[in-house]
């Protein structure tokens, strides 16, 4: 049984060194931008499906993503300034080093999201469902001092979501 254990292991070893697998890092720089600055500041994008798209290192201002369907989304490095995500599905999406200021997020679908690292400054949650998502404990004490609702389309309350006390 000894030497089984160590010939499997020296076939094993063997076949990686032939056979090696490719390294393959994922990090910020890897992802690709979609659309850039000028494409989204301003601009209305209400009711849009917008599924899978990465949004990386931009500033966006004013932009409406009012009902849009953003699933499986990727916001890494970018500024969310007066943003209206009023009713937009980022369920499973992935808000990595993004900020949100002033942004409108009420009766937003936001389950399963990884929002790590992220910041809320000034967001009305009002109705969202954060149910499964991942947040810095910081964000979610902040978020649930104003967390308040109950969402329209799942039904959830937004302080049961965030866990709020």
């Amino acid at each position: 049984m000894k030497y089984w254990r160590l010939l499997a292991s020296f076939v094993l070893a063997m076949v990686l060194f032939l056979f090696p697998l490719s390294a393959e890092a994922a990090s910020s720089s890897s992802i690709t931008r979609s659309m850039g600055n000028d494409e989204l500041k301003g601009k209305d994008y209400s009711g849009q499906s917008l599924v899978g798209t990465e949004f990386t290192n931009l500033k966006l201002e004013n932009t409406n993503f009012s009902n849009a369907d953003l699933r499986g989304g990727v916001f890494n490095g970018t500024l969310f300034e007066g943003v209206n995500l009023h009713g937009a599905n980022f369920s499973e999406g992935i808000a990595y080093l993004t900020r949100f200021k002033d942004a409108d997020f009420s009766d937003a679908v936001l389950t399963d999201a990884m929002m790590l690292r992220s910041t809320f400054d000034g967001v009305d949650v009002t109705g969202t469902d954060f149910t499964n998502a991942i947040l810095d404990g910081i964000q979610v004490k902040k978020l649930c001092v104003k967390a308040s609702g109950v969402n329209s389309k799942t039904g959830v309350e937004t302080r049961k979501s965030l866990g709020c006390k």
